[in-house]
C-alpha cells in the first residue's frame, strides 16, 4: 500500500523538475527509449526513485550539487544498496554529466536496459535497412 505522503511528495516533485530531469525525461517519457517504459518520481518502499524502469528494474537518479555533501553521499549508498538488495539496479549521473555527455549517458542507460530486459533494435536502427544503404549494396551489385 503506498504512502500518502510519499504520493504527495512524488507529485510536488514532477510538478518541479530540474532542468536535467526535463531533458532526462524528454527521452523516457512515452515508450521513446526503444519502448521501455518509465515512470517518474516512483514511490518504492521508503523511497521515491526519479526514473524507473518496471520492466528491467533499472532507476536512474540524477544528482545536483546537494549530492556532493558526506552526509547525503551517505544517505544515497545505503539507498542504492536497499534497491540493489530488492533486484533494482540504480544508474546515477551528476546533471552537470548529462549536460556534457549526453551520448555517453544514453548509451550507458540503453547498455543497462538491454542487459536486464533485451528489446529488439527498433527497425530504422538495424544494419541494412536504410535507404542509403540499399542504394550501395546495388551500385556494388551493378544494379
Amino acid at each position: 500500500m503506498q504512502n500518502p505522503k510519499q504520493t504527495a511528495l512524488a507529485r510536488a516533485l514532477r510538478k518541479h523538475d530540474t532542468w536535467a530531469e526535463r531533458l532526462l525525461w524528454s527521452w523516457l517519457r512515452a515508450r521513446r527509449f526503444s519502448a521501455y517504459k518509465f515512470r517518474r518520481q516512483r514511490p518504492y518502499g521508503p523511497y521515491i526513485l526519479d526514473f524507473f524502469c518496471v520492466e528491467a528494474q533499472v532507476n536512474i537518479e540524477l544528482d545536483g550539487s546537494l549530492h556532493g555533501y558526506p552526509e547525503q553521499r551517505s544517505k544515497d549508498e545505503k539507498r542504492d544498496e536497499w534497491l540493489e538488495e530488492q533486484g533494482i539496479k540504480v544508474l546515477r549521473y551528476w546533471n552537470g554529466r548529462l549536460r556534457r555527455e549526453k551520448q555517453v549517458v544514453r548509451d550507458a542507460i540503453w547498455k543497462a536496459l538491454q542487459d536486464r530486459a533485451p528489446h529488439p533494435l527498433p527497425e530504422y536502427c538495424r544494419p541494412g535497412l536504410c535507404k542509403s544503404n540499399r542504394f550501395s549494396q546495388e551500385r556494388k551489385e551493378g544494379g
